[in-house]
């Protein structure tokens, strides 16, 4: 299939958001990756005095992680969708959060240069129609040793994580997306991950954006090898 880009995407998570928490929810851990996703920022101090970008927030899932782990960080989400903005900005412990909608694409208009301490991309980066341009611009909203934190489906590289990847998206999320009758926008999810880099790639993607102490870390349960955090951090100043 050809994958989904730009408004197509946007308008296919549009049609899906009412029942995407729902949907996620039933995944085991799914909430629970996003919160150590979202610790191996390492915001000291609660993040206090710090501004955070939650880049592709959708329905609010990593910006509540993002809180959980930094409750006195500014936060701001930015999301393509305005279906998912909906959603997200609904949510009572989500009320603070000021939620932006654009495409990450469409920042480099829209935030200043040095505009955030850490910035937290969750499921955003094989979605995106260049996710180097999108690299490059995360490093310019960046401070100096400002952290990058993206979860990411990244498959490790083995044969058996893609079997697995594919059992589970044949089994599980491909029919539960028939039913709820978004099946173009879950089967974009399998292939969109069959096609985007394994995960030493996407380490190896950060580095040649200006990245620098990067490193992929994995996470527990069935999504070991197919779901991992990459941190890293923009360059000190001379």
């Amino acid at each position: 299939m050809t994958l989904l880009r730009g408004d197509a995407l946007s308008e296919a998570f549009d049609r899906g958001s009412a029942a995407y928490d729902r949907l996620v929810a039933a995944s085991p851990g799914y909430h629970a990756h996003l919160r150590r996703s979202a610790r191996r920022l390492g915001l000291a101090d609660g993040g206090a005095g710090l501004r955070v970008l939650d880049l592709g927030c959708g329905t609010g899932a990593s910006t509540e992680a993002l809180i959980a782990a930094a409750p006195l960080a500014r936060v701001t989400g930015v999301d393509a969708s305005a279906g998912m903005l909906e959603r997200a900005a609904a949510k009572p412990r989500l009320t603070h959060v000021e939620f932006v909608h654009a495409p990450a694409e469409a920042l480099a208009d829209r935030l200043a240069p040095g505009s955030f301490d850490a910035v937290f991309a969750g499921y955003l980066l094989r979605n995106v129609q260049d996710a180097d341009a999108v690299l490059g611009l995360v490093r310019r909203l960046l401070v100096p040793s400002g952290r990058l934190a993206v979860h990411e489906y990244t498959l490790g590289g083995s044969p058996v994580d893609r079997v697995v990847w594919n059992a589970v998206c044949s089994t599980i999320i491909r029919p539960a997306g028939r039913l709820t009758g978004d099946a173009w926008l879950y089967r974009h999810l399998q292939e969109s991950v069959n096609t985007f880099d394994t995960a030493p790639e996407f380490a190896g993607r950060l580095r040649k954006a200006g990245f620098q102490g990067v490193r992929v870390l994995p996470l527990p349960g069935w999504q070991t090898g197919i779901t991992h955090t990459f941190v890293g951090r923009t360059a000190q100043e001379a």
